[in-house]
């Protein structure tokens, strides 16, 4: 079976992050980061962001949500997010389960937030009848697979901290971003006023593992005791250290964004030659959203597995990986021209 364009999530494990579990494996370690792999780590995290980062390994994204939007907020706050997020649509209600918060979803066109569209939430400050707005909540790469220039992240995150809110990022595609950016991960977050991340390596070549960081130590004072009792704490931690050391090395990350951005511009590229396929939002990182004839959804789909986004309008979503080969890329565009022209 081909391997399809559902999702990044799909694909295997780079081989490079397997062989860093396998060196990690041999003999004991104290558990629960407590290892010199995982203190490793946390060192490079914060050669990237900065000495006074504070950095939380978890097991998924999800996780890696849940205890950022934890660490910094009261049940009775609010969380604005775009209304596609993932904290809104694909974790389950967990958010708002571990949080106890509002979350106030807003309509996009593009899956980026701005200043304007969010305004109207911005009331109830002080006011104990109403859920106080704590956290902006952003997607880095968005889920409609578009990326917040620098000066977009500044400008809500400057709004956040006008009204003593706080500024997060959903960054599980964060090195897809920085390659479309060309920049390096500080300078489109920290740089930028990002207050907590969520960062991102499984959909980019890693087994498992994302990792909580926070800019400001204060907000992190009692991320342990959550990150406990949310069942995000893994005693072997070592295997997530090793695999985000091999990760930064020699920018593996960037290598391997790099290749799935560029199959996304290639199969973008060919689809733009079939008249009667329209592509809805800018391809800015590995993702491509397109409008498609109903007729040839299920027969695409046998051939090569992807998710329907919107079956209304028959858009569907097209997510490339970093093993996406050039192959694959040219046998899916033939065959959706083979599909469109049959009667």
């Amino acid at each position: 079976m081909k391997k399809g364009f559902a999702s990044d999530n799909n694909s295997g494990v780079r081989p490079d992050i397997l062989k860093a579990m396998e060196a990690a494996n041999p003999g004991h370690y104290t558990g629960y980061g407590n290892d010199p792999f995982t203190q490793k780590a946390i060192s490079v995290f914060k050669e990237n962001f900065g000495r006074e980062t504070e950095v939380f390994f978890v097991f998924n994204g999800t996780g890696a949500n849940v205890l950022g939007l934890s660490s910094v907020t009261r049940s009775f706050n609010s969380i604005i997010c775009a209304e596609t997020a993932h904290i809104q649509e694909d974790e389950c209600g967990a958010p708002e389960k571990f949080t106890g918060c509002k979350l106030l979803p807003v309509e996009t066109k593009n899956g980026k937030l701005t200043p304007e569209i969010i305004q109207h939430h911005l009331k109830g400050f002080d006011f104990e009848h109403h859920s106080q707005p704590k956290v902006i909540s952003i997607s880095q790469v968005t889920e409609m697979g578009t990326v917040y220039q620098p000066e977009e992240i500044k400008a809500l995150a400057g709004l956040a901290h006008s009204h003593n809110m706080l500024l997060h990022m959903d960054g599980a595609r964060i090195a897809n971003a920085a390659v479309s950016l060309n920049l390096g991960f500080r300078e489109f977050t920290k740089d930028c006023g990002v207050d907590v991340l969520s960062f991102g390596g499984t959909k980019n070549g890693m087994m498992m593992g994302e990792a909580v960081v926070f800019f400001n130590p204060d907000l992190a004072k009692q991320t342990k005791y959550l990150r406990k009792q949310s069942m995000q704490l893994y005693s072997k931690m070592r295997f997530v250290g090793a695999q985000f050391v091999a990760y930064f090395e020699n920018d593996l990350w960037k290598e391997t964004a790099a290749h799935a951005n560029k199959m996304a511009k290639m199969l973008e590229a060919e689809i733009k030659q079939i008249p009667e396929v329209k592509i809805t939002q800018p391809v800015e990182a590995n993702g491509i959203f397109a409008l498609v004839p109903p007729k040839i959804v299920k027969p695409l789909q046998e051939q090569f597995f992807f998710y329907i986004w919107n079956e209304q309008n028959s858009e569907v979503r097209w997510m490339t990986s970093f093993d996406t080969t050039e192959n694959e890329i040219r046998e899916f565009a033939a065959l959706i021209k083979k599909l469109v022209s049959e009667k």
